[in-house]
């Protein structure tokens, strides 16, 4: 089970990256699950790529869609760090999208 702070390295030219206007981030977790990685070589085929990979590259912790405006996903928990006087990166970026289509 990974519990607490993991650091998480965005990749460039990704809305995740984008979303939080850095490159290095560290966000908190609470899970057992992981992506499974024999299958990141046929993401770009499904319309997704890993935005976000943790420092050693080795385990998955941002998806994003190719051509869409804003679906970004993490196995981190945004609402752990949110405030309503310092909202997250993530649901600010969405509030942004969706002001944007509007």
């Amino acid at each position: 089970m990974r519990l607490g702070d993991y650091p998480c390295v965005l990749a460039r030219s990704s809305l995740a990256r984008r979303t939080y206007g850095q490159e290095n981030i560290v966000e908190r977790h609470r899970h057992r699950y992981e992506a499974n990685n024999s299958y990141r070589e046929q993401y770009e085929s499904w319309g997704i790529r890993a935005s976000g990979l943790s420092p050693d590259g080795n385990l998955v912790e941002m998806i994003e869609v190719i051509d869409h405006p804003y679906f970004l996903t993490t196995q981190a928990h945004p609402e752990f760090r949110s405030r309503p006087n310092r909202v997250h990166p993530m649901f600010n970026g969405l509030i942004k999208a969706v002001l944007a289509k509007k």
